[in-house]
């Protein structure tokens, strides 16, 4: 017998992802059944209407349980058609617009809070902890977490690149790229959904809140690393100069898609840009693109857009980016 993990993404603000276990007798690696679910338990849709299908697109082995796959599937209506909240399918039709022009990749800065009931891991029940300036790549709080998520997400074969604790006590990272943005946003979600896992076997929680604790604390992103081709390419410079004008030309377009209450981060402060503005500079964690010096030094490579904040959909972020910068 063989356990398959069906993951998906729901209507709700911010999106969730869901899931359910089908049990089968023989289970090759690409040949999970079409499923569906009850979409008005997910806000998807009219309990009148409630029958939505669950499309395979992506397997991945499970590394947390035995003889288990996890199945990452697009959501369709009954008539065979895309439903509205398909994101996947969004960026999809976004880079076949591109026609083979482009060769666009991402990379995702996942950041993450853990929390031992009401308060941050690591926190005092009735106050604050020592304020920041100790907790990041240092002594911090999750380790063991951190450490159990990364050998699953290499297990599970997802293109994690590297993890460190962050500037917040309970407030840890892990990175996710870079590469082609179906492939890299399909791994950041299945990893969301390995390390929820893992916390319930901790018995914390996890939040994606991009300002999990009010007041002189560091909020949560996800910040987001974009090449094309042609920025990567020799003298791609002024490519990513170009498409640094271009992301300030449509600020609201993206602020749009990059993630709820995404506001009481970007505030200026703890290294934010406002949200009122817009400005990029190399090596500058204040400003809403960032510029890697060793980009400058090179002339070429990529760019950092740190304002998706963690909660953010991967495939509305990376389809945002496409359509401003590859038109």
């Amino acid at each position: 017998m063989h356990k398959l993990e069906y993951l998906w993404l729901d209507g709700c603000s911010p999106t969730q992802i869901r899931y359910k276990t089908k049990v089968v007798k023989d289970f090759g690696k690409k040949d999970a059944p079409i499923w569906g679910f009850d979409g008005s338990s997910t806000e998807q849709a009219d309990g009148n209407n409630s029958d939505c299908v669950l499309k395979p697109v992506r397997y991945y082995p499970n590394p947390l349980e035995v003889n288990s796959s996890i199945v990452l599937c697009e959501v369709w209506n009954v008539n065979d058609t895309p439903h509205e909240t398909n994101t996947r399918r969004l960026l999809e039709e976004t880079i076949a617009d591109l026609e083979g022009y482009y060769d666009e990749w991402v990379g995702f800065e996942q950041e993450y809070t853990l929390f031992d009931g009401s308060v941050p891991l690591g926190w005092p029940s009735n106050g604050e902890p020592a304020p920041q300036g100790d907790y990041y790549c240092g002594r911090n709080i999750g380790e063991k977490i951190s450490r159990e998520h990364l050998n699953a997400c290499i297990e599970a074969g997802i293109s994690i690149c590297g993890t460190n604790a962050e500037v917040m006590l309970g407030q840890w990272e892990y990175q996710i790229g870079a590469g082609g943005s179906i492939h890299i946003s399909d791994d950041l979600w299945v990893a969301r959904w390995l390390l929820e896992r893992i916390c319930e076997k901790h018995d914390v929680s996890v939040s994606l809140h991009p300002k999990p604790i009010e007041g002189d604390w560091n909020g949560a992103g996800c910040h987001t690393n974009f090449s094309t081709n042609y920025m990567r390419d020799e003298g791609g410079y002024l490519e990513i100069i170009n498409a640094c004008e271009k992301l300030g030309e449509f600020t609201k377009e993206h602020l749009k898609e990059y993630g709820e209450d995404n506001e009481k981060r970007l505030t200026g402060e703890h290294e934010t840009c406002s949200i009122d503005e817009f400005r990029y500079g190399v090596s500058d964690r204040g400003a809403s693109i960032r510029i890697p010096w060793q980009v400058e030094v090179d002339g070429c490579g990529y760019l950092e857009d740190r304002r998706p904040s963690s909660n953010c959909d991967p495939y509305k972020v990376s389809a945002r980016l496409i359509k401003t910068i590859c038109k």
